[in-house]
């Protein structure tokens, strides 16, 4: 980057800037579709129906519970397979 002007070194600065928001944005949709897929398989699989209170019952929160646990559990080892990295569990 020594050997660029300073019009080029800040254009290169803002691509890479522009580059990292790209990326984030992208994790970030990623994250939020996620949440929601466990929003909705631990709610269809745990949330009795027809409702009969305006609450969980403790079974539900218990089940919901166990539920997200083991969604972000798989989510984490998928990504460690992904990301090429192991983790000792």
């Amino acid at each position: 980057m020594e050997n660029l002007s300073s019009q080029e070194q800040e254009a290169y600065k803002q691509a890479v800037a522009g580059q990292a928001l790209t990326a984030a944005t992208t994790e970030l949709e990623f994250r939020v579709d996620i949440l929601n897929k466990m929003v909705a398989n631990c709610y269809d699989k745990c949330a009795s129906r027809p409702f009969k209170e305006g609450s969980l019952s403790v079974g539900e929160i218990s089940c919901a519970d166990r539920c997200a646990t083991k969604y972000w559990q798989v989510v984490a080892i998928v990504g460690q397979m992904l990301g090429g990295t192991k983790k000792s569990m």
